[in-house]
């Protein structure tokens, strides 16, 4: 999983609920079928479907790799897109920062799947309002 995130991101992650999400599994096993049975009692409605995901993708994250699969992107896109900000770094960067280390979060504790590579953007527009 990835590392802890960067502190220029910290209000970035409280504001959007995620930042407990982002310490509480640091040096502790954490039970995928417990998270599993977690995740189906949230309150996660609906549908969000995109004509163009490349749009969203470049609307969210202000990049667009070359595969989209149906909406869904690679977390070793986002890990090699997004490096860790730094005191240069401007807001815009430390958004898209940001809202890529969510959703790498979300691929790897909140929704895993057996190859964990992918990550579908709906969760971004569903979860994440930043």
């Amino acid at each position: 999983m990835l590392g802890p995130p960067s502190p220029l991101v910290e209000n970035y992650l409280m504001e959007a609920g995620f930042w407990h999400v982002a310490t509480v599994a640091r040096g502790c096993k954490l039970d995928p079928k417990l998270i599993s049975a977690l995740i189906e009692r949230y309150a996660v409605t609906g549908s969000v479907q995109s004509g163009d995901w490349g749009a969203v993708c470049y609307e969210l994250l202000g990049a667009i790799p070359e595969n989209i699969n149906g909406g869904r992107i690679e977390i070793g896109w986002l890990r090699d897109t997004f490096p860790d900000p730094d005191d240069d770094s401007t807001e815009l960067e430390k958004i898209r920062y940001a809202r890529a280390y969510i959703l790498q979060i979300i691929r790897g504790y909140l929704k895993p799947d057996l190859s964990r590579n992918l990550v579908h953007l709906r969760w971004q527009l569903k979860l994440v309002n930043f």
